[in-house]
């Protein structure tokens, strides 16, 4: 009788999903596996990898899940020059564009200036191809989420058009502006840095 393994592997980051398989497909004669993702990136590489195999995978999309179902017999043997299972890596630009505001100033030099810069340079991110995914906001930075100013309805647009805006709760805690923000929500420095370490690219005006 063959094997049937079954495996949910949503929230698993790449290339975790595709070493899964490849753990089980070494384990079965012959059989199928059905896995679960919840992301583009891990379904693509997990049916790629089937493919490199010598399986055959079909695909169902539900609610943002992928049901995916790996078919493998007998005579399956990986095709000639596969990749190895670890390279199949999630692919830049899966998790987009981060900017990280840390001050309320834009450069060194006269504070004053600076805080016109500023003004400036978050007026025009929505100018520029791509919008990013998220903004940052830490430091003397939630001063600027958190004090009335000519600059939080640009970014309520921004937010409104689905870039997603942070500011650290400690910085707001430290300014004592936590019952103040005005746009956008809180977040630790967890979050800040998987945000960071995660995207395509940063950008920062400091």
């Amino acid at each position: 009788m063959a094997d049937r393994i079954e495996m949910d592997c949503r929230g698993l980051k790449c290339p975790q999903p595709v070493l899964k398989v490849k753990d089980a497909l070494e384990r079965m004669t012959a059989g199928e596996i059905a896995i679960t993702v919840d992301n583009e990136a891990s379904r693509s590489n997990v049916e790629r990898f089937a493919g490199s195999q010598g399986c055959q995978a079909t695909v169902t999309e539900d609610h943002g899940n992928f049901h995916i179902i790996i078919k493998k017999d007998g005579e399956a043997r990986p095709v000639s020059g596969a990749a190895e299972a670890a390279s199949f890596t999630c692919e830049p630009g899966q998790t987009g564009l981060v900017h990280v505001i840390p001050a309320n100033t834009m450069g060194r030099g006269n504070d004053e200036l600076g805080q016109v810069l500023m003004r400036a340079y978050i007026k025009t991110i929505k100018d520029v191809t791509p919008l990013p995914r998220k903004i940052l906001f830490y430091n003397s930075g939630v001063l600027l989420t958190a004090t009335d100013s000519d600059i939080i309805q640009p970014l309520r647009d921004l937010e409104a058009g689905g870039v997603e805006i942070f500011s650290c709760g400690t910085c707001l805690d430290f300014f004592d502006l936590k019952d103040r923000l005005l746009v956008g929500k809180t977040t630790n420095m967890y979050e800040i840095m998987q945000s960071m370490a995660v995207a395509a690219r940063v950008v920062s005006p400091n």
